[in-house]
């Protein structure tokens, strides 16, 4: 009886701490960039672009809308999606245009047609 009642002690408190972890068993969540608000996509001999991103606080997905002038088939930019911890940029008929790594508040990859790309937010005009 003493062999059961710690064995269900035990059951429970590993129940316990699973509860309260933050991670899952799919593997480690990418950080919360917190994606809304405009970026600026840049790649190499291109003039830069805005884009905004939308989206719900906390969201893995929402709509892109491109500011114009921006390199490759980006002005056709209409979804992002954040997918096993990279951000991808999709068309409107959900064909990616890009895939892009985390890289500390900035993000950074390759359109599809392999050329490199970042996206950062803007800096703020000196107050």
């Amino acid at each position: 009886m003493t062999m059961v009642r710690a064995a269900g002690s035990i059951l429970i408190a590993l129940s316990l701490a699973g509860c309260a972890g933050g991670s899952s068993l799919g593997g480690s969540a990418a950080p919360d960039t917190g994606m809304a608000g405009r970026w600026i996509l840049a790649a190499p001999h291109a003039p830069v672009c805005g884009m905004n991103f939308a989206g719900a606080p906390g969201a893995r997905g929402g709509t892109v809308s491109p500011e114009g002038g921006c390199p490759e088939k980006f002005f056709m930019s209409r979804r992002w999606a954040l997918d096993q911890g990279a951000l991808v940029i999709n068309d409107e008929n959900n064909q990616p245009l890009a895939k892009l790594s985390n890289a500390g508040g900035r993000f950074e990859g390759q359109s599809t047609a392999g050329t490199p790309v970042t996206l950062t937010r803007p800096t703020p005009p000196p107050g």
